[in-house]
This record gives structure tokens, C-alpha cells and sequence, in this order.
């Protein structure tokens, strides 16, 4: 969507228009769009309104019923912060007695709806004029929420007493400009020198402003973490959306941390603390327990498989590999429970012996701290049978291992 399709949808035909289309329809979208040329509206402005309608559907899940009056563009919707946890960014700001957020690369808008839904102040900017001028309709609302076209480095922010009670929330920008990927999206970038702003300007952004935070990707490194910041894992029904690192009076816990969100149910943080005293990883397959668990992905990535380990009275299969092997069955809501049904070092002919005993044809891999690949490991087992297995390939002690579980739970 360019500057000139925007224009014609915040338009009051426009806008109209897109306030009168049915809930979006893939396979009524071609004759829907014959009757509104029919009718008389201009191609573009047809396409840019079916468009927003498609957008709007998907939105629904991040946003909810918010999103039937909102704007979005295809990657800023794919990158928005989900309301969820933009709202407990928002609640940071708050609880450390901030007024005035400066959102730098504030995309779409949905972290600054949040700030300006709690009453703060926001002064939002963005590199990109289509998404600055999407982010100003979505923040139409709240008078205090102001948005320009412009680049987070060229801010200028409050210093000294001034910047007591202003904050600053980054979302740096993680793909490349030019050739797109298969599904017509940019490029994703990981180093970390390569967001823009880069992770040595953000750091110069806490240095300069104290309550500053920033939306950083999941794969963000341990050893990165400024001494006395917060590095928090944020998982949403299980897929890890962020690591939002926090600085000054925004830091509730220095160091990792993990927080599982689910739909109705309450918030889960877990911290270094509660990983603390955990029994070292098992020595062997033969300590292997009745009970196999396996935590958040966010709890994985926050390297806290400790405190899962510690709540269940088990150990960690192995270093890093994230499943945890215990005696007894508790329930965790943060985490998976399987029963052990059988163990074995990984040997393709014996795990195929086992599974053939059993009319095995349908498999459920699973895998984590292996290189094995599950389709290749699907061939080499050649398969038939009616009965279905699940698997989790691993290690225990250094040694690749097949365990054949019961995901009852």
C-alpha cells in the first residue's frame, strides 16, 4: 500500500466504504470487487479497501475486536506487538511513574494505543511514511498520542530532570530493505549490529533516558544483557513473540526472565532465582524417571529449564536441551508432562524393531538438542502399521536417545 492508496481510504468515501464490507471472504473477494467497481468506485480505492478487510481478519487474533477500526499494512501487522503483551509493556511505564513515552519505530501504532489506553503521553515516530500515517489513524483517538514521519535516531530527547518522568520504547526494525523472501516479505536480519536503531544506539537510548525498553527477537544472545537490565522471554500460547529487555525503573527482576500468557489464564513469570539449586543434568538413560516434561518455549529460551526441574523434584535430561525428567506426575501449566514408555539409545534399527513390534505408522517426532532431521529419520524408520507413537529425540548425558512417550497429560 502506497501514500496515494492511504490517502483514498482515510478519505470519507473511503472510510465509509471500508465501514460497509461484509466480514472478509476469500472466496466471495472476486465478485465483491466486480460489484463495488460496478457500483462505481474508483480500482484503487477498491483494492485498498478490500485489502484493509483482509487485513482486518487476520488482525483479529492479535487485536480483537479493536481491529475493525483499524489501518494496517502487511508487514506492519505481521511485526505489531499483540495487545496482550503491548498491554503489560504499557503497565511498566506506569507502575514506574512515567507521563510521556517516546515510542521510536513504533510501526503500526499497537504499543502507543497502549501507552495512550493508560493515560501516558505518546510521542511516536517512524521511519516509513505509510506506516507513520497508519499509526496516526489507529492513535486518532487519544489526543495525547501524537505521531511523525521520521527516523528514532534523529529524536531528540529530554536529559537531566527533564527525562524523570519520560521513557523511551524501541522497536527496532528486523528486516531488509530490497529483494523480498517466497512469501513477499523483507528479509528478516539477526545480528544484531544490523537493526536499526542498532543494539549499541538502543544501549546509548537507556544511557540517556533511564525507563527505556526495548522489543528485541527471541533469539536475542544471553551474554548480551547489560549488567543490572532485565532480558524477558515472552511466550503467547506457547510461540515465543519477544525478548523485551528493560532498563532503570522498568526492571522488575535484573536478569532472565520468562513469561508465559495464555487466553484465560493468569500470567506466569519465572526468574533466575527459580532456577536456582536445581540438580544437575542426568548421568545416565537408566536415571531416566516415569515422567517426561517439557517447559515453555519462553522458559527454554530464558535458559530458566531449572526452575521446571526444581518445581517437579526431576533433572534436566541434558545441558540446554530443555526436557526434564521426574519421578512423579504434577500438573504445571506452563508445561508439558508425558509418560516415559520406553527409552533407548538412538539406533534407527532398534527404534524400527520397536515400532514395527507395535504396528507404529504414524509418528509424532519430536526433537531438541539433536541434529537429526524428522523426515529423514520418517524414512529411515519406513513405517506401517495403524497404531500412533510419539517420539522425542534428545540427549541424555552427551548420548543422542529415542523416548517413546504417552502425551497424556
Amino acid at each position: 500500500m502506497d501514500l496515494a492508496a492511504l490517502g483514498l481510504l482515510v478519505d470519507t468515501e473511503g472510510w465509509d466504504l471500508l465501514a460497509s464490507l461484509p466480514a472478509y471472504d476469500a472466496g466471495a473477494e472476486l465478485g465483491l470487487q466486480t460489484r463495488l467497481r460496478e457500483a462505481g468506485y474508483a480500482p484503487e480505492l477498491v483494492s485498498a479497501a478490500l485489502l484493509q478487510s483482509q487485513l482486518r481478519a487476520r488482525a483479529q487474533d492479535k487485536f480483537g475486536t479493536f481491529a475493525d477500526a483499524m489501518l494496517f499494512t502487511v508487514d506492519g501487522l505481521e511485526q505489531a506487538t499483540r495487545f496482550a503483551v503491548a498491554a503489560r509493556h504499557a503497565a511498566r511505564y506506569l507502575r514506574a511513574e512515567v507521563r510521556l513515552v517516546h515510542d521510536l519505530g513504533c510501526g503500526i501504532g499497537a504499543d502507543a494505543m497502549a501507552f495512550a489506553g493508560l493515560d501516558l503521553a505518546v510521542r511516536a515516530v517512524d521511519a516509513d511514511a505509510v506506516t507513520a500515517t497508519v499509526a496516526g489513524v489507529n492513535l486518532r483517538h487519544w489526543p495525547a498520542a501524537q505521531v511523525v514521519h521520521g527516523r528514532a535516531e534523529d529524536v531528540v530527547l529530554p536529559t537531566g530532570e527533564e527525562a524523570t518522568h519520560t521513557g523511551v520504547w524501541l522497536d527496532p526494525a528486523r528486516r531488509l530493505d530490497g529483494p523480498s523472501d517466497a512469501r513477499g516479505r523483507a528479509r528478516r536480519v539477526v545480528s544484531l549490529d544490523r537493526i536499526s536503531p542498532t543494539w549499541r544506539d538502543v544501549q546509548g537510548y537507556a544511557a540517556q533516558v533511564r525507563a527505556t525498553g526495548a522489543k528485541l527477537a527471541p533469539a536475542f544472545p544471553h551474554a548480551a544483557r547489560p549488567e543490572d537490565a532485565e532480558a524477558q522471554w515472552v511466550s503467547w500460547r506457547g510461540d515465543v513473540v519477544e525478548c523485551a529487555v528493560w532498563w532503570g525503573p522498568l526492571v522488575e527482576t535484573a536478569g532472565r526472565t520468562a513469561t508465559v500468557l495464555r487466553p484465560g489464564s493468569d500470567a506466569v513469570t519465572l526468574t533466575e532465582s527459580d532456577a536456582e539449586g536445581a540438580e544437575p543434568p542426568l548421568e545416565s538413560l537408566g536415571a531416566l524417571g516415569g515422567y517426561l516434561y517439557e517447559p515453555d518455549r519462553a522458559v527454554v529460551r530464558a535458559g530458566l529449564t531449572g526452575a521446571l526441574a526444581r518445581l517437579v523434584g526431576g533433572a534436566e535430561l541434558d545441558d540446554g536441551v530443555g526436557y526434564v525428567s521426574a519421578a512423579a506426575p504434577l500438573d504445571v501449566p506452563w508445561a508439558h508432562r508425558y509418560t516415559v514408555v520406553e527409552a533407548m539409545p538412538w539406533n534407527v534399527k532398534a527404534v524400527r524393531g520397536w515400532l514395527r513390534s507395535r504396528a507404529v505408522g504414524r509418528l509424532t517426532i519430536k526433537k531438541r538438542g539433536v541434529s537429526l532431521e524428522p523426515e529423514a529419520v520418517r524414512r529411515q524408520l519406513r513405517l506401517s502399521g495403524s497404531s500412533e507413537a510419539t517420539v522425542v529425540l534428545t540427549r541424555v548425558a552427551g548420548q543422542t536417545v529415542a523416548v517413546m512417550v504417552d502425551p497424556a497429560w
